[in-house]
């Protein structure tokens, strides 16, 4: 086989052409890679494993939920801030257990710079719109003096 050297050479496609075509692809796989991401970061916090057993151990969850509380789906979206950094934590999740299925809600503030943390809230509330507040005056605060506490 014999090939002419003065022959006209292929035409080359625009690499333009493709590059904006994958571009659109790149960024939704890069956007989609980084939440995924900072959202393992909140689901493996000691806040959440923290609100996550408190809610295990409390009456009103058992009672609501049955037993075997854990996150709602296989893989968990953590709702909100997480900034302990300046003292706002302000979260809520998906939850299930045996009886029934909810969603928890904790937030809590450092007013201080070392100051603790203060929960202001922390309620659970059902698929049928019910809703408890698992803080109460008669409990004391269950995250008072753990790792929710400002060092």
């Amino acid at each position: 086989m014999t090939r002419r050297s003065d022959r006209a050479l292929p035409e080359i496609p625009s690499s333009r052409k493709i590059w904006f075509r994958t571009l659109p692809i790149f960024i939704s796989i890069i956007t989609l890679s980084a939440l995924a991401i900072f959202n393992y970061q909140k689901a493996s916090s000691s806040i959440v494993n923290a609100t996550l057993y408190a809610l295990r151990t409390s009456e009103a969850g058992k009672r609501e939920l049955g037993e075997q509380i854990y996150f709602r789906d296989k893989f968990p979206w953590i709702w909100g801030e997480m900034n302990q950094l300046h003292g706002r934590i302000d979260i809520s999740f998906g939850v299930k257990g045996t009886k029934g299925r909810g969603v928890m809600r904790f937030k809590s503030v450092r007013k201080t710079r070392m100051g603790f943390f203060e929960t202001q809230e922390w309620s659970l509330e059902m698929e049928d719109g019910r809703k408890m507040q698992l803080l109460d005056e008669v409990r004391d605060d269950p995250f008072k003096h753990t790792a929710l506490q400002a060092q």
